[in-house]
């Protein structure tokens, strides 16, 4: 069974870098045709899909946080990553990781996604 897990810090100062990190379990990221996505929920709003990595390490990104925003992987660790640059309290959410074989992009459906991580909570607070 594929079991993901977010870590990271849950507390970052406006203008740091949100890093967090997922770890995959009972599954390869290298898996043909799966991509490993990063998707939020701030206070009171609804998920919002942030961006992926593919199994073939490719990136697709959120075109509003495409700046922001930079997804990695390390394949021997079987996790994948990611950093938000110049947060600001805007970016406090609750932070998932979530997994998909199947062909979806950019999408904040729940259904979409066949592994989800628990969720951290990231607070961007001075």
């Amino acid at each position: 069974q594929v079991q993901l897990q977010e870590s990271g810090p849950g507390l970052v100062k406006p203008s740091q870098t949100l890093s967090l990190t997922c770890t995959v379990s009972g599954g390869s990221i290298t898996s043909s045709f799966y991509a490993w996505n990063w998707i939020r929920q701030p206070p009171g709003k609804g998920l919002e899909w942030m961006g992926l990595i593919a199994y073939d390490g490719i990136t697709y990104y959120r075109p509003s946080l495409k700046s922001r925003t930079s997804i990695s992987r390390n394949t021997s660790k079987n996790q994948f990553s990611l950093q938000l640059n110049s947060v600001t309290p805007e970016d406090t959410a609750v932070y998932y990781c979530a997994g998909t074989g199947r062909r979806v992009l950019a999408s904040s459906r729940v259904n979409d996604y066949e592994y989800w991580g628990q969720g951290t909570q990231v607070t961007v607070s001075p």
